[in-house]
């Protein structure tokens, strides 16, 4: 939930969901308030504009996921965590697939959906991903010691890093090193369809 998700940047063409900015967004600018920070002071600690954080706490802006993640730690936290519903964690929570949160979409008809992550802090979160054909996502550096686990469902997913691409067939896992760049990239026919599992480290 887009990595990501973290998981990265949006590439053109693609966007965080609406439905997603609106609830993260809000949920900053509760988190800011209740720790009396200014719109200014939280914006010059993430490293952002003012104005660009004031639209996103209105859901009028179409931020990287690295952005959204940025604001979520200089608040302390993670956006996955801004995510979860108030209350004490049960030993075992089912999250039906109304309850998947789309994070990331492209006009192709790729998407990103958060299904669950760890509670409290961020330690690691499952995404289902589709990817149309001839659609990719570009992704930006994780911190440093950050992996991604990549099991494909269907087709052949193709991930770039450091100027190699290595195809990822169905029924086949995977390892990324998300420290630096990389690119998922479908160069095949018909959409492919995977999870992924993000661990960021601290």
């Amino acid at each position: 939930m887009t990595s990501a998700p973290s998981p990265g940047d949006a590439p053109a063409g693609g966007r965080l969901d609406h439905d997603f900015l609106a609830l993260v967004g809000g949920r900053i600018r509760d988190r800011r308030k209740s720790t009396g920070k200014t719109v200014q002071q939280l914006a010059d600690r993430a490293g952002i504009s003012r104005r660009l954080l004031t639209q996103i706490e209105h859901g009028q802006a179409n931020p990287s996921l690295v952005t959204v993640t940025g604001l979520a730690r200089a608040l302390g936290t993670d956006f996955t965590v801004l995510l979860e519903p108030a209350g004490d964690v049960d030993p075992l929570q089912v999250i039906a697939p109304e309850g998947h949160q789309l994070v990331w979409s492209s006009e192709a008809g790729s998407t990103a959906y958060l299904l669950v992550a760890t509670s409290g802090q961020r330690d690691a979160d499952l995404w289902r991903w589709r990817l149309a054909p001839g659609d990719s996502y570009a992704g930006r550096p994780d911190p440093s010691g950050s992996q991604e686990l990549f099991t494909v469902l269907k087709g052949t997913l193709t991930i770039v890093t450091e100027g190699a691409a290595q195809q990822v067939r169905a029924g086949e896992a995977a390892r990324l090193l998300s420290d630096r760049a990389y690119t998922y990239r479908n160069d095949g026919p018909d959409a492919v369809t995977f999870l992924r599992v993000v661990a960021l480290a601290s």
